[in-house]
């Protein structure tokens, strides 16, 4: 079978409906180019061997989403990105792997009211934002997003100027480290990272 085609309609069909001869034949089809790009992406053969086998036991688990009218290939490639993207997710969760990033792409670690100007960044803010703690949310919004001064914010909280400044500090670690570790960017930069040891 040339690889560089599609497998036929009659096979996305019956794998569809839960055939396990035609998986066989998607699996034989795409499995070794797709593990060389993954082979590319983590630089290590067992991880890529894990990889390759989660990519294809969610191809059977949710066989019933595919769309006929599209190309499968494009399908299956998607779930690989998703899996290496998750294999980056429980990298960046080790605390040296965390540190090694931050101090290599310090750029991504900015004021995170720049996060503000892209419609992307504003999401994955407002979910850093909602994780807060209610009382540090409200200073977080005071005295970023409103502006306020740590007296102003202390007023109306009926708090201490330093109780704002420590929560403040805690609750702008916290979002930057949310927004970082939860954005597109942070995921294509580790991927680089990875690919440029």
């Amino acid at each position: 079978m040339n690889k560089s085609t599609e497998v036929g309609p009659e096979t996305i069909s019956l794998l569809k409906s839960g055939n396990r001869p035609a998986f066989d034949e998607i699996y034989h089809h795409y499995s070794s180019n797709l593990y060389l790009r993954i082979l590319k992406m983590v630089k290590v053969q067992e991880v890529a061997d894990e990889l390759l086998q989660d990519v294809f036991l969610k191809v059977w688990l949710k066989r019933d989403l595919i769309d006929e009218n599209q190309p499968i290939k494009a399908w299956i490639y998607k779930i690989a990105q998703n899996c290496i993207y998750d294999h980056y997710r429980l990298l960046a969760k080790d605390a040296k792997m965390r540190q090694y990033l931050i101090d290599h792409y310090s750029e991504l670690y900015n004021e995170t009211e720049e996060y503000l100007l892209n419609k992307e960044r504003r999401a994955v803010l407002n979910l850093a934002l909602d994780r807060l703690p209610e009382k540090r949310k409200q200073i977080f919004m005071l005295c970023r997003i409103e502006g306020k001064s740590y007296e102003e914010a202390a007023s109306i909280l009926n708090i201490s100027p330093s109780t704002v400044s420590n929560q403040l500090v805690k609750a702008t670690k916290s979002m930057r480290d949310y927004v970082f570790f939860h954005s597109k960017e942070f995921m294509i930069f580790a991927i680089a990272l990875h690919l440029n040891k």
